[in-house]
């Protein structure tokens, strides 16, 4: 089940207003906040596509750098006992924290979401 919407990179969330009767979405991983709603789900993807094409040309007028979602770094506390054995263990297999680091999140991946991710288009 798919129940996230996906455009140009962006991927946007669905949700669900049983008060107003609509359907409604933000994209997500992004500082700016984007929304679009609509009464059924082609309506909705719709308004997520217009929201996205909608950001990037206001972006582009304006002479901004649109954000990318999941820009390919984060900062992650760990507690110095964690740190320093993950320190100790990339020293000791001779790879950087960080490569250390996409290991363990790649055989997570692989482990608990064993399916391949989809691409974003």
């Amino acid at each position: 089940m798919n129940n996230q919407l996906k455009h140009k990179g962006y991927i946007g969330s669905i949700e669900a207003s049983l008060e107003d009767n609509c359907l409604f979405g933000k994209i997500l991983f992004i500082k700016a906040l984007v929304s679009y709603e609509g009464k059924t789900v082609a309506e909705l993807d719709a308004a997520f596509r217009g929201a996205v094409d909608d950001y990037l040309a206001t972006c582009q007028s304006l002479g901004h750098t649109p954000e990318k979602p999941c820009k390919g770094s984060f900062n992650v506390r760990v507690g110095h006992d964690l740190h320093l054995a993950a320190a100790l263990a990339a020293n000791r297999k001779k790879v950087t924290l960080n490569d250390l680091t996409r290991q363990a999140l790649n055989e997570f991946l692989q482990h608990h979401y064993p399916e391949p991710c989809p691409t974003i288009g």
